[in-house]
Protein backbone atom coordinates (compact mmCIF):
# COMPACT_ATOMS: atom_id res chain seq x y z
CA UNK A 1 0.00 0.00 0.00
CA UNK A 2 1.13 3.69 -0.82
CA UNK A 3 2.17 5.68 2.05
CA UNK A 4 -0.10 8.98 1.77
CA UNK A 5 0.84 12.48 1.77
CA UNK A 6 0.93 13.33 5.22
CA UNK A 7 2.79 9.76 6.33
CA UNK A 8 4.93 10.94 4.11
CA UNK A 9 5.55 14.32 5.21
CA UNK A 10 5.96 12.86 8.90
CA UNK A 11 8.74 11.10 7.90
CA UNK A 12 10.51 14.04 5.96
CA UNK A 13 9.91 16.01 9.13
CA UNK A 14 11.06 12.90 11.11
CA UNK A 15 14.42 12.64 8.78
CA UNK A 16 15.19 16.49 8.91
CA UNK A 17 14.94 16.75 12.78
CA UNK A 18 17.04 13.86 13.44
CA UNK A 19 19.94 15.36 11.42
CA UNK A 20 19.92 18.74 12.58
CA UNK A 21 19.99 17.35 16.00
CA UNK A 22 23.64 15.22 15.59
CA UNK A 23 24.80 18.04 14.53
CA UNK A 24 23.09 21.24 16.56
CA UNK A 25 26.19 21.62 19.18
CA UNK A 26 23.53 23.02 21.67
CA UNK A 27 21.85 26.24 19.36
CA UNK A 28 18.63 27.28 19.78
CA UNK A 29 16.27 25.63 16.82
CA UNK A 30 14.70 27.96 14.40
CA UNK A 31 11.16 26.11 13.76
CA UNK A 32 9.07 26.68 10.90
CA UNK A 33 5.34 25.88 9.87
CA UNK A 34 3.59 26.76 6.95
CA UNK A 35 -0.62 26.32 6.42
CA UNK A 36 -2.30 27.33 3.66
CA UNK A 37 -3.16 30.53 5.65
CA UNK A 38 0.16 31.41 7.82
CA UNK A 39 3.52 30.87 8.30
CA UNK A 40 5.06 30.95 11.52
CA UNK A 41 8.46 30.48 13.21
CA UNK A 42 9.45 29.73 16.76
CA UNK A 43 13.14 29.59 18.48
CA UNK A 44 13.08 26.79 20.44
CA UNK A 45 15.91 26.12 23.37
CA UNK A 46 15.67 21.84 23.10
CA UNK A 47 17.35 21.43 26.45
CA UNK A 48 15.24 23.17 28.54
CA UNK A 49 11.92 23.00 26.19
CA UNK A 50 11.05 26.43 26.06
CA UNK A 51 10.16 28.73 23.33
CA UNK A 52 12.62 31.40 23.32
CA UNK A 53 11.03 33.61 20.96
CA UNK A 54 7.97 33.37 17.77
CA UNK A 55 7.12 35.27 15.18
CA UNK A 56 3.56 34.86 13.04
CA UNK A 57 1.50 35.96 10.11
CA UNK A 58 -1.22 35.85 12.26
CA UNK A 59 0.09 38.99 14.09
CA UNK A 60 -1.60 42.28 13.05
CA UNK A 61 1.69 44.24 12.49
CA UNK A 62 3.30 41.26 10.53
CA UNK A 63 1.63 40.93 7.12
CA UNK A 64 -2.26 40.50 8.99
CA UNK A 65 -2.83 37.24 7.93
CA UNK A 66 -1.44 37.29 4.46
CA UNK A 67 0.32 34.30 3.63
CA UNK A 68 2.90 34.89 0.58
CA UNK A 69 6.64 35.16 -0.06
CA UNK A 70 6.38 39.06 0.59
CA UNK A 71 4.29 38.24 4.22
CA UNK A 72 7.06 34.90 4.87
CA UNK A 73 9.81 37.72 4.38
CA UNK A 74 8.40 40.11 7.36
CA UNK A 75 8.35 37.63 9.82
CA UNK A 76 12.05 36.45 8.63
CA UNK A 77 12.88 39.75 9.66
CA UNK A 78 10.75 40.03 12.83
CA UNK A 79 12.23 36.84 14.28
CA UNK A 80 16.09 37.99 13.61
CA UNK A 81 14.89 41.48 15.57
CA UNK A 82 13.32 39.22 18.22
CA UNK A 83 16.08 36.98 18.93
CA UNK A 84 18.90 39.63 19.24
CA UNK A 85 16.41 40.88 21.89
CA UNK A 86 16.50 37.43 23.72
CA UNK A 87 20.13 37.14 22.75
CA UNK A 88 20.19 34.65 20.31
CA UNK A 89 23.36 35.34 17.97
CA UNK A 90 23.12 31.75 15.77
CA UNK A 91 20.22 28.82 15.65
CA UNK A 92 19.66 25.74 13.53
CA UNK A 93 17.02 25.98 10.67
CA UNK A 94 14.24 23.19 11.41
CA UNK A 95 12.52 23.15 8.11
CA UNK A 96 10.19 20.22 9.38
CA UNK A 97 8.80 18.26 6.10
CA UNK A 98 8.63 21.61 4.06
CA UNK A 99 11.00 21.82 1.22
CA UNK A 100 13.52 24.67 1.27
CA UNK A 101 11.45 26.68 -1.46
CA UNK A 102 9.10 29.94 -2.03
CA UNK A 103 7.79 30.98 1.48
CA UNK A 104 10.22 28.98 3.76
CA UNK A 105 13.42 30.04 1.88
CA UNK A 106 12.47 33.65 1.91
CA UNK A 107 11.87 33.34 5.95
CA UNK A 108 15.57 32.18 6.27
CA UNK A 109 16.95 34.23 3.83
CA UNK A 110 15.31 37.52 5.58
CA UNK A 111 16.62 35.83 9.01
CA UNK A 112 19.82 35.67 7.69
CA UNK A 113 20.09 39.56 6.67
CA UNK A 114 18.48 40.46 9.66
CA UNK A 115 21.91 39.09 11.19
CA UNK A 116 20.45 35.76 12.54
CA UNK A 117 23.27 32.73 11.64
CA UNK A 118 21.57 29.74 10.39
Amino acid sequence: MANSKRDLFQKRRLRVRNKLRKVNAGRARLSVHRSNKNISVQLIDDVNGVTLAAASTMEKDLAGGKNDVEAATKVGAAIAERAKKAGISEAYFDRGGFLFHGRVKALAEAAREGGLKI
